[in-house]
């Protein structure tokens, strides 16, 4: 669901409905967006066009046996062969992909266009009730003859069509944008006058991994997303029509066509395309855009459309490319076949090949691990010789007689600056009134206003400055909220520090924004932090990749189950904004809206401290961004005053475990601490003033029922409310469904944030200890705490406290009505929106 998906998406909704009606939309989810973000940006695009009637499906828990049983639902959220019984796995293929700019941060934000641009309807993603992508694909062909137009990886597909292949019959045509089969990659080359000092890159691959050519020169995005997936589709007896990028490298977005598509924005969608367009030109990491943006899925539904509309009148050409049959397959394996190093799920300490595959066959050799395979380097060469996903011309068994657009064609009119016969189709649907989207979120609401909120802190004694380091987990932002109600007396929030590498992907970075707007301090600065652990690479999941993708995991956080979009839309968001000053290539049209970087905000903040003040700081989550502070800055530890950290597990006479689930061999660890055992490491075993509030400390005040039971009997304020809605559902979903049997982790780290607040009046012990954190790349031992007296440095560790006492000041603090909120939900914001502002001294 990136860019170019929702081109072709809209290219989709604007054909005539008599003639081509788009029954379902799945969301692939282990590619270019994450499930909770693409999900909901669907929704928002379809209520724009005036067509909540098409099923959208994502996701779902269901898995693949050891022995090669699908069940029902699976996800799609890892590629096939990597598919176990959970939503947990490594990025084999996905870390191919960005995780920041220019990739899935963007792709999952549109750039932070999508919440500038696009109105907001009433379906949403919610836990156990959102239909799963194989319930919406068994569905839709289930009722009748069916054409599929695939733009991301075939894993959901793929999965269809193993597990019922009696639905095969109504399927009667594919059509592909991925692969390239003789393609030579115009990207990455040296300009004809350039100086020896040019190397080229993937210049002439027939692939696009431009993170990935020196390891794989022959693969394409969509296709590597999961090769095995695509075998099956591509060897499934299905029609197929392929768009590789044989055909899309003939068809790049050109300045002829960015300028006519600049004056031609009638309608709400060309709108939203154009600005996305503009911002990934704005925003490209050189200054090749022009021959490097192509119209990849766009140019697919378009030949996708002219193709059914010929088929149908028995012309059997294509309006917008040549088209010719090759015999093709797709590479899942590399030769030679029968060697097994470990590599290979699908055979590697096997007796019976999974899916009943055939040993020493096609699938049987080594399988790509990662973009850094040193299987895949060549000693001496640049370019890789792994062709894991390359869609590649054969001959005998293996080959698939398929039809490949080769070529996109010339624009018949000469007359016109198009070039392409494409480009003047796209404007042309993009700008009809007929199927127009109804409105954006400004025309939505007659009175749409973006108010920022700051408080009135004058003749205010202001207490000791405090930075919140957070990983968005449910637990974080019910902190986030508790800490907003700490008196401005005890507790100045200067600042909020956010990881990218926790429980929430980091594009979620909008929902505080939100809390922030509704209680009124749109004034506090919020920082993005790294989306990967410290002393791992940035392409890649290493300790992440232990959260469940799934229910229960990211994309329940990253839409806050659900209830994100009950908040008010904050006017501040996470935008793809840049500037020359922080080392883009170029200034966007707003450069000041820049999301700025964890350790920026924290520069910032510490400049404008008084000489007598220090900071406190406390993390929630992997201390990911306190150890890049304690790294990156020498002075940083003559202005920290002390750090509460709330995680890590101390082991005690009962032999009690950590909360690590997804790790069953580490009997000991903690999320926080495992999820970056160096920064951990790096931070409590530092000279830094550091409580740490272990788990047998949160597990005290991990209860559904008490904290339930005192909330349930009191008045409630907006934001208690919130809080309250929220853990209903935390504990109403861990009563339902097995998925979710660990949600009470997250009200255990509540604890930093009150007993930072509330200190002695919680009735502490604490007991002064020298730790050490295991880093050792050791999956089994990492992020474990042991004690260690030749340590020259001690740790205080919260070992008691009154837990009524606790209850009692969380919820007295929800429910006070001071520095309440000032906008409570989104229902009340559009409520204001739908009526005149009041007039001054009205």
């Amino acid at each position: 669901m990136d860019t170019d998906d929702l081109f072709a998406l809209l290219y989709l909704l604007k054909q005539n409905r008599s003639e081509f009606e788009l029954k379902a939309v799945t969301v692939n989810v282990n590619a270019w967006s994450d499930a909770g973000h693409a999900v909901n940006h669907l929704y928002d695009m379809l209520y724009m066009m005036g067509r909540d009637d098409i099923l959208v499906g994502v996701g779902g828990d269901g898995g693949i046996s050891d022995s090669g049983i699908i069940y029902p639902n699976v996800g799609g959220y890892l590629p096939l062969i990597d598919q176990g019984m959970t939503t947990v796995g490594d990025c084999r293929y996905r870390q191919a992909i960005p995780l920041e700019g220019g990739g899935r941060l963007d792709a999952d934000t549109n750039f932070g266009i999508r919440r500038d641009f696009l109105p907001l309807g009433e379906r949403r993603y919610a836990p156990l009730q959102q239909p799963t992508a194989q319930q919406v694909i068994i569905d839709t062909i289930s009722a009748g003859p069916t054409t599929v137009i695939i733009t991301g990886s075939h894993t959901n597909f793929a999965i269809f069509l193993m597990k019922n292949p009696h639905l095969k019959r109504n399927v009667e045509h594919i059509y592909i944008m991925g692969g390239g089969v003789r393609s030579k990659n115009p990207t990455g080359c040296c300009p004809k006058n350039s100086t020896t000092s040019c190397t080229p890159q993937q210049c002439g691959d027939h692939g696009n991994l431009f993170t990935s050519y020196t390891t794989n020169p022959n693969a394409e995005f969509n296709i590597f997303g999961d090769p095995f997936a695509a075998y099956q589709v591509f060897h499934s007896g299905i029609p197929i029509t392929l768009v590789p990028l044989d055909a899309t490298n003939t068809i790049p977005i050109n300045e002829e066509f960015f300028y006519e598509f600049q004056h031609h924005q009638s309608t709400y969608e060309a709108q939203y395309c154009f600005k996305s367009l503009k911002m990934a030109r704005d925003t490209w990491f050189n200054d090749q855009f022009y021959s490097s943006y192509f119209m990849w899925d766009s140019f697919t539904s378009g030949v996708a459309i002219s193709s059914m509309r010929n088929d149908k009148n028995d012309e059997y050409r294509n309006d917008f490319a040549q088209l010719e049959y090759m015999n093709i397959t797709v590479v899942t394996s590399n030769k030679p076949y029968g060697v097994h190093d470990g590599s290979n799920p699908l055979f590697d300490g096997r007796t019976t090949p999974k899916f009943g595959l055939k040993k020493g066959g096609v699938h049987s050799g080594h399988i790509q691990t990662g973009i850094t395979d040193s299987f895949c380097r060549i000693k001496g060469h640049k370019r890789g010789r792994c062709e894991d996903g390359y869609t590649k011309e054969v001959s005998g068994a293996e080959a698939v007689q398929i039809r490949v657009a080769t070529k996109a064609k010339p624009n018949v009119d000469k007359n016109s600056p198009l070039d392409r016969e494409f480009f003047k189709s796209f404007l042309e649907a993009l700008n009809l009134q007929e199927n127009s989207g109804r409105f954006n979120i400004k025309a939505q609401f007659p009175f749409y206003r973006e108010v920022l909120y700051k408080p009135d802190f004058r003749n205010k004694k202001i207490g000791r400055p405090v930075i919140f380091d957070m990983d968005m987990s449910p637990g974080d932002f019910f902190s986030l909220i508790y800490l907003l109600k700490a008196p401005i007396e005890v507790v100045d929030l200067k600042g909020i520090l956010v990881s990218g590498n926790g429980w929430a992907n980091v594009a979620s970075i909008d929902i505080i924004y939100d809390i922030l707007h509704m209680m009124g301090r749109d004034d506090i600065p919020v920082g993005r932090g790294n989306t990967t652990a410290l002393g791992t690479p940035n392409l890649g999941c290493k300790y992440v990749s232990v959260i469940p993708q799934g229910s229960g995991g990211l994309i329940d956080s990253d839409t806050l189950y659900g209830l994100a979009r009950s908040l008010p839309r904050s006017p501040r968001r996470y935008t793809a904004e840049n500037s020359v000053k922080y080392g883009a290539p170029r200034n966007t049209d707003h450069p000041e809206l820049r999301q700025p970087l964890a350790f920026e905000v924290w520069q910032s903040i510490k400049e404008k401290l008084d000489p007598s003040e220090k900071i406190t700081i406390l993390t929630n989550g992997p201390l990911t961004n306190l150890a890049n502070i304690v790294l990156s800055d020498n002075n940083a530890s003559s202005v920290i005053e002390r750090v509460y950290v709330v995680g890590g597990h101390i082991r005690d006479e009962n032999d009690s475990k950590g909360n690590v689930f997804t790790v069953p061999s580490n009997r000991y660890a903690e999320f926080n601490m495992f999820l970056d055992p160096l920064a951990a490491k790096t931070v409590l075993e530092s000279t830094l003033d550091t409580t740490l509030i272990p788990l047998s400390s949160q597990r005290k005040v991990s209860s559904f029922q008490a904290i339930l039971q005192y909330l349930k009997h009191t008045d409630h304020t907006p934001e208690s409310s919130f809080v309250h809605c929220l853990l209903l559902l935390l504990h109403d979903l861990q009563q339902k469904h097995q998925v979710y049997h660990h949600m009470d982790i997250f009200l255990g780290e509540v604890l930093g944030a009150v007993y930072l607040v509330e200190g002695f009046n919680l009735r502490p012990s604490l007991q002064s200890k020298p730790i050490s954190i295991v880093a050792n790349n050791t999956r089994s031992a990492d992020g474990q705490i042991v004690f260690n007296n030749r340590s020259a440095n001690s740790v205080k560790i919260l070992v008691d406290f009154s837990s009524e006492e606790y209850y009692n000041r969380v919820v007295n603090s929800l429910c006070n009505k001071e520095q309440s909120a000032i906008v409570s939900s989104f229902a009340e914001q559009s409520t204001i929106w739908s009526r005149p502002p009041e007039k001054m001294g009205a």
